[in-house]
C-alpha cells in the first residue's frame, strides 16, 4: 500500500512522519526503513528504525531511485514499511512528475507487501488526480 502525506513545505509532514514511524515499529515484527535527504532526524527515530540518508548514494532521476528502493528491498525479506521523507528531493522529482514513480512503487508495495509511507511537499490540489485516493493526511 502507498500512503502520501501532502502539504506544503512547513506544514508538518515530518513530524507526522516521524511519530507515525516511531509508533509503529512498536507494532510491526518486521523491519522498518525511513528515507530521508539528510540525518537531521537521527535521533528522533526509535533505534530500530534504520535511517538511510539518500543523498550519500548520488541518486540522479527516479529511475534510479526505484533501482535504489529495490535493492534495499533485496536485502531485507523481513521489511514490512518504508517511510519517505522530503520525496520530491530524494527521489530527484522537483519539479517533475510523480504519477509514474508513485504507480511503480504501487506494484513494488503489491508484489513485495511492503507499505511506502510518502510525505510530498505539494498541496493536495496539485497532485495528478490518480494518485489522490492514496493521500491519507493532507495539511
Amino acid at each position: 500500500m502507498v500512503q502520501l502525506v501532502v502539504g506544503n513545505k512547513g506544514k508538518g509532514k515530518t513530524t507526522y512522519l516521524l511519530d507515525k514511524v516511531n509508533t509503529e515499529v512498536q507494532k510491526v515484527s518486521g523491519s522498518i526503513v525511513y528515507l530521508d535527504k539528510n540525518t537531521k532526524h537521527m535521533y528522533e527515530l526509535n533505534n530500530k528504525i534504520r535511517l538511510i540518508d539518500v543523498s550519500y548514494y548520488m541518486v540522479a532521476d527516479a529511475d534510479e531511485f526505484i533501482g535504489f528502493v529495490s535493492g534495499i528491498i533485496s536485502q531485507d525479506h523481513d521489511l514490512e514499511q518504508i517511510y519517505f521523507d522530503n520525496f520530491l528531493k530524494i527521489a530527484s522529482l522537483e519539479g517533475g512528475d510523480i504519477e509514474p514513480v508513485i504507480h511503480k512503487l504501487e506494484k513494488i508495495s503489491e508484489r513485495f507487501k511492503i507499505d511506502f509511507i510518502i510525505s510530498i511537499s505539494l498541496d493536495e490540489d496539485s497532485l495528478p488526480a490518480s494518485v489522490k485516493d492514496k493521500v491519507v493526511v493532507s495539511l
